[in-house]
């Protein structure tokens, strides 16, 4: 006799709310997936077929001093800061934040969270320049560009490895922390790092607008998705670091 499966709204509706607001952390996560991944698809999609070229061109002419496309806007100071900020983003800068985490994660001997961070950080750069080979996308002429840039333009390695290292890190901590606006500071500012590079990369005419939010939406999916990882192994295999958290941390959380 076959078994028919059938969604009643009134019946299962309210059991799959419940799930998701007792999971609130891993709902919200694999929604950022989700949408990260469309959005990231949606916009190489134009960007093939050449949709973004007249909105990207718009936005790099609006940062430049009218007739003098070398010429960026606003005072000296934001020329320097600009480049200062968008170094966070660098392979270099990045690497030494990752391998201080490490560190620091393997002195508390937290295993399966240093190996969210190395595989997320790992597997950023592999499809960033998996990425970057597919498309092949030219950068911005050469008069537009405040500092020096190499490899294709899309999506953004820049904004996608911040997005990556940034959110992860937040992510994790964020989920052992045990107070509220500690969980908003660690999200906040993963966030406002990664976003303040993207606009950098962008203000400095080394990449489209339409690059460095593809490079933010695939970014953020690898690293929630990486972070899901850590979630699922300690939710449903139990490790000992799941159960310490959950015995320290207050129902209401």
């Amino acid at each position: 006799m076959a078994l028919t499966l059938r969604f009643d709204p009134r019946r299962d509706l309210p059991v799959l709310l419940k799930a998701a607001r007792r999971e609130l952390a891993a709902t919200a996560a694999l929604l950022v997936a989700g949408l990260g991944l469309l959005a990231f698809l949606n916009i190489a999609d134009e960007v093939v077929e050449g949709e973004t070229r007249a909105i990207d061109l718009a936005v790099l002419q609006h940062l430049r001093v009218p007739g003098q496309p070398h010429q960026l806007v606003g005072p000296e100071w934001l020329h320097t800061a600009a480049a200062d900020v968008t170094a966070l983003g660098s392979v270099t800068v990045l690497t030494l934040l990752v391998i201080l985490a490490l560190l620091a994660l393997a002195s508390l001997r937290r295993w399966a969270e240093a190996l969210v961070v190395l595989v997320g950080a790992a597997g950023g750069v592999a499809i960033s320049q998996g990425l970057k080979h597919v498309f092949l996308r030219e950068r911005p002429d050469l008069v537009y560009r405040a500092v020096e840039a190499a490899n294709p333009s899309f999506p953004s390695g820049h904004a996608m490895l911040s997005a990556v290292v940034f959110l992860t890190l937040g992510a994790l901590a964020a989920r052992f922390a045990q107070k509220r606006r500690l969980k908003a500071l660690a999200l906040g500012a993963a966030v406002f790092f990664s976003v303040l590079v993207g606009l950098s990369r962008i203000y400095l005419g080394v990449h489209w607008a339409s690059d460095v939010l593809a490079g933010w939406c695939v970014g953020a999916a690898w690293a929630m998705a990486c972070w899901l990882a850590a979630w699922g192994w300690g939710r449903f295999f139990a490790s000992p670091l799941a159960q310490d958290v959950a015995e320290r941390t207050p129902p209401s959380l």
